[in-house]
């Protein structure tokens, strides 16, 4: 998998948030100022070549709908941001959020509590092994 640059990443957080479209859909997803419509157009295009995007055919008209699930490309991009930035360490990251928001003790337990909690929701397995 590829990491996307910033205007394939807005296409495709509409996309996973529409779950299908057309390019004038997307394009009314958009914030203002709206790009262009061929920019949009060959964006997606773009994305399907990555296989990110597949589409139906309605004649001249494609709609397009995703191919990767959300959840697996932000744990991609976590895991590259994790290895380029804190050596893929999830303590240097924390420590690092920790200290740039100024995080008491508090708020850090708070933290890993929901991280836990957001672990076992994930794996009921674990749950059942206390």
């Amino acid at each position: 998998m590829k990491e996307l640059t910033k205007a394939e990443e807005e296409i495709m957080q509409i996309l996973w948030k529409l779950e299908k479209g057309f390019v004038k859909d997307i394009l009314e997803e958009m914030p203002e100022p709206k790009p262009a419509y061929n920019t949009v157009s060959t964006i997606v295009r773009i994305l399907e070549k990555k296989g990110f995007v597949g589409y139906n055919a309605f004649g001249k008209s494609h709609e397009y709908f995703p191919l990767v699930a959300e959840d697996k490309y932000k744990s991609f991009f976590l895991k590259n941001f994790m290895s380029g930035y804190f050596g893929g360490s999830f303590e240097k990251l924390v420590s690092f959020f920790a200290k740039d928001n100024n995080l008491d003790v508090k708020e850090l337990d708070q933290l890993m509590r929901h991280v836990k909690d957001d672990l076992k929701e994930e794996d009921p397995q674990d749950g059942n092994n206390c």
